[in-house]
């Protein structure tokens, strides 16, 4: 079924709405006066009275018309299109290209183990000549 047969259900845009706002239902419950049950009960309802919406969309932030119209898809193309990151760490998590040769951190790496089991060795034999 396409999305322009589909009627609206206010309370699912309301509970998407509130859940991108980080608000819990208890939290919106109080600001507007009611019950969590009552909150829980609104995000179920496809109609919601005009009245509570517009308290609703006062304390979200939004206005009732954005509730009515809300889509996951406009949401997603605004970030989508507004997002930017100067962070370097976001680029490079995309894009993985070191600038050394990884071989060759492996060499450096067993050069080190190598030297290590050397002096490991030579300290041993120090210690046999002094017993």
């Amino acid at each position: 079924m396409s999305t322009a047969t589909k009627p609206k259900h206010i309370g699912r845009n309301i509970s998407r709405i509130r859940e991108l706002r980080g608000m819990k239902q208890e939290a919106l419950a109080i600001a507007i006066g009611v019950s969590q049950q009552s909150v829980s009960n609104i995000e179920g309802s496809e109609v919601v009275e005009e009245e509570k919406l517009n308290a609703i969309a006062e304390v979200l932030g939004v206005s009732a018309e954005a509730i009515k119209n809300y889509s996951d898809e406009t949401v997603l193309n605004v970030i989508n299109n507004t997002f930017t990151s100067h962070d370097s760490s976001t680029i490079n998590a995309i894009n993985i290209q070191p600038n050394f040769n990884p071989l060759d951190k492996v060499v450096e790496l067993y050069e080190r183990l190598v030297q290590a089991e050397k002096d490991k060795v030579e300290y041993l034999e120090k210690l046999l000549k002094l017993k």
